[in-house]
């Protein structure tokens, strides 16, 4: 065999040999996607389109936050706007609950912020205390918090980061200890954490974000 033909069979061994790494590297990351945990699909749904009915008893920890007629809005013509610029987190809680088990989701619209451009949910919020999980229109990351007197990053993903003025959706479901969190539909944080056991669920915003928010669910397990 000439010269050519062996170098040619070496070019053809090193791209079979790259394509079969590369194929086996995409086995093993399906192999390592965890599995999504669920609630009973029986449990009672709680939904806030805030189309009939505002936030009559909702619990405003700090922030400014108002139903308000918006174009564009994923369900009707009414959103819940929060608009304080001054605040390190602006937090509010619905009526329903407490829940231990819960699944969540929410849409938000990231209107402006030059701080911060972010919307997220509140879980098991008690006595000041919560967890929450948040996307943010300037960083490109998907986040998992726990605040206790100060906030502390429990998980991280790398993500594109959500577009200003386009609504985009979050998703949480918390199970024992088992949180997950999924941003557009896509699952990225899967973390254990034992801190805080049952409470409220919310919506969330830092510093100067403007945010609008809508379709809120809420699917739970209630007890203290």
């Amino acid at each position: 065999m000439d010269d050519a033909a062996m170098s040619r069979r070496r070019w053809l061994g090193t791209v079979m040999t790259t394509l079969g790494v590369l194929q086996f590297g995409r086995h093993r990351e399906a192999l390592a996607a965890p599995a999504e945990i669920k609630l009973p699909d029986t449990l009672p749904v709680e939904t806030f389109d805030f189309e009939s009915k505002g936030i009559e008893g909702w619990t405003t920890v700090d922030g400014q936050w108002a139903v308000e007629e918006m174009a564009g809005a994923p369900s009707g013509r009414k959103v819940l706007v929060q608009r304080a610029t001054r605040n390190e987190f602006n937090v509010i809680v619905t009526p329903p609950g407490p829940y231990t088990d819960v699944d969540v989701s929410m849409k938000f619209k990231p209107i402006s912020g030059r701080e911060d451009a972010s919307g997220g949910i509140v879980f098991r919020f008690d006595g000041g205390r919560y967890y929450v999980v948040r996307a943010n229109a300037l960083e490109s990351n998907f986040r998992l918090y726990n605040y206790d007197r100060g906030r502390r990053q429990l998980a991280s993903a790398s993500v594109k980061a959500p577009a200003l003025g386009q609504w985009h959706t979050v998703r949480v479901v918390a199970v024992g200890n088992h949180v997950q969190a999924w941003l557009d539909g896509t699952l990225y944080l899967d973390h254990r954490d034992s801190r805080l056991k049952a409470g409220r669920v919310g919506l969330w915003t830092k510093a100067d974000s403007i945010t609008a928010f809508d379709d809120l669910s809420i699917r739970g397990v209630t007890g203290a």
